[in-house]
């Protein structure tokens, strides 16, 4: 007789650890998100619910200032290491093995492999020479490092789209006299869009969340939305800071969502 199937949910205690870890990930996240509808002006004492935090933080101008420059990194990031994320994945999987083909793959995942901070420290350098050599001081130097750690992620989601493409629609299409320039607009694109609408919105949600590259590398009146929730936490803690969390929570939910329902198998 064949020996029965291991089941690892009919272990004793299977079903108490699984409930105690999502308790431990969850009940922090949960609480924030209660307490930032807190009329109290502590953090830890109850008072009634209000929307009187969220109000505050809409109306300082500290957090709509945060909170623009948050979206212009990020939007920006996510443009340019989507761009380049999106070549690099042409380039390692519309053709055959190549010769250093793995040596390509691990350097353009090599951000997800080196412990963030080396990333931090290595960037700061890099652009502080540049600061110093140009006198440059504006915005670019943390939408670039922001490029740069995000084109890994933005890399594999196009680069799995891809490989689950067959080549048939293309080679047809350079049976039928289609250029190269073609095929990729007509075909390869509107293959692969869904894989590029996934890296895109990854390499967003990375860098809108980001805040030890941002640490390193803004100068001075660049904060973002993250940096800018530090430093509140660093003077008095508010249930505003409650309430930026959950908006951001929330943001990163729905593209979180979002990336899930464009990437997951379709029959």
């Amino acid at each position: 007789m064949r020996g029965r199937r291991f089941d690892i949910t009919a272990l004793p205690g299977f079903s108490a650890i699984a409930i105690g870890v999502f308790v431990v990930l969850y009940a922090p996240i949960v609480t924030i998100v209660v307490y930032s509808f807190n009329a109290s002006n502590s953090v830890a004492v109850w008072g009634g619910f209000s929307f009187r935090w969220y109000e505050i933080a809409w109306e300082n101008t500290q957090v709509q200032d945060a909170t623009i420059r948050s979206l212009v990194v990020a939007v920006s990031a996510a443009l340019i290491s989507t761009t380049l994320a999106t070549m690099a994945a042409l380039g390692t999987t519309r053709r055959g093995r190549f010769k250093g083909q793995t040596f390509i793959y691990v350097m353009i995942n090599q951000p997800l492999m080196v412990p963030e901070i080396v990333t931090a420290v290595a960037l700061l350098i890099f652009f502080a020479t540049i600061k110093v050599a140009t006198g440059y001081q504006g915005l670019g130097y943390l939408i670039l490092a922001h490029s740069a750690f995000c084109i890994p992620f933005a890399y594999l989601p196009i680069r799995a789209r891809l490989e689950g493409m067959d080549l048939t629609l293309e080679i047809a299409a350079a049976d039928l006299y289609a250029t190269p320039w073609q095929t990729f607009r007509r075909v390869t694109l509107p293959l692969m869009a869904p894989g590029v609408a996934a890296g895109a919105m990854l390499a967003f949600v990375i860098s809108l969340d980001d805040v030890i590259i941002t640490e390193f590398v803004k100068s001075a009146g660049q904060d973002t939305l993250p940096t800018y929730m530090l430093g509140q936490l660093r003077r008095a803690v508010t249930p505003e800071v409650n309430a930026i969390s959950t908006a951001l929570l929330v943001l990163t939910v729905m593209l979180l969502t979002a990336f899930f329902l464009l990437t997951r198998r379709r029959d």
